[in-house]
């Protein structure tokens, strides 16, 4: 039977998500801690909705594992808890405290983590004052030392949205589409003079929300035109001008999902390969379906 797992983590002592050899990773943690509180062998294996790098956070990160339905049954013990009351409470005893699990579930049919997603959302924070930098969110803000425009961010930021090629934004991988449809991608300073980015698509390739940042933040320190980002997306190669931002100012806000009866064919369709002549004609801008505040 599969289970869906609704989890948060500080990535600042993790290796990314993805299981490493002698590298302490979310999957692995996470992996080993499903194990035990289900005596299973071996670490369970786990799908994810978003592999984050090394450093990066999550506080709506959502995986799926297949368990056997016996494992499952026998987690409340003598309580009379449901099981995924049980699970939650059972991964608290024996998971590090930078790894929460808020909920876990049987999932419905036809749901894949991973494959199911229609968006996925994050934020990135800036702090371009030094003196208005909170030191108890040092591992989540990054400290940039020039001032930075949000307006003229924010009008770069709008030039990229759509269903687009997005290789200059991505490092490539063999038998992988770097075709996205950018809906979000908004700037704005808080009430604490933090800049924040809203980042959402309905994927993301690696290393792709970082360097979109990178490629916005000369342009809000007046160094580039709010038109370079959108050149450097035609262009369609990586330009060594784009910096790929440090990874703690990233947070993956939240994973969106179909309706039940949508998830298997979302599935499906997701698992397609874009072509290129899907870009030609796209809208610059789609339907704004953010995350929950």
């Amino acid at each position: 039977m599969r289970v869906r797992l609704d989890f948060a983590y500080d990535g600042t002592r993790f290796s990314g998500w993805a299981r490493q050899p002698g590298l302490r990773t979310v999957e692995e943690e996470l992996g080993a801690g499903l194990a035990r509180i289900l005596r299973a062998a071996d670490p369970v294996r786990l799908t994810v909705a978003g592999r984050t790098d090394a450093g990066v956070h999550a506080r709506g990160a959502v995986a799926h594992a297949d368990v056997a339905p016996h494992d499952w049954s026998r987690l409340p013990g003598r309580s009379d808890r449901a099981p995924g009351a049980a699970a939650v409470t059972r991964l608290a005893g024996v998971l590090p405290p930078d790894i929460v699990v808020r909920r876990v579930t049987v999932a419905p049919d036809g749901f894949d983590a991973r494959f199911s997603a229609t968006g996925r959302w994050y934020r990135y924070r800036i702090c371009d004052r030094p003196h208005l930098l909170d030191p108890l969110r040092r591992h989540d803000t990054v400290l940039h030392k020039r001032p930075l425009e949000v307006s003229a961010m924010h009008a770069a930021a709008q030039r990229l949205l759509g269903l687009r090629e997005f290789a200059a934004f991505c490092k490539r991988r063999e038998g992988a589409t770097t075709i996205r449809t950018l809906r979000r991608f908004d700037w704005e300073r808080d009430a604490d003079g933090i800049v924040v980015g809203t980042v959402g698509a309905d994927a993301f390739c690696h290393s792709m929300v970082r360097s979109l940042v990178g490629a916005v933040v000369p342009v809000g320190e007046g160094r580039r035109e709010p038109d370079w980002p959108a050149q450097v997306l035609s262009a369609g190669h990586r330009d060594p001008a784009v910096v790929v931002m440090p990874p703690h100012g990233l947070c993956l806000e939240e994973v969106t999902y179909p309706s039940d009866d949508q998830l298997a064919p979302q599935a499906g369709r997701a698992r397609a390969i874009r072509r290129l002549d899907q870009v030609a004609g796209a809208s610059g801008t789609v339907p704004d379906e953010g995350p929950a505040t």
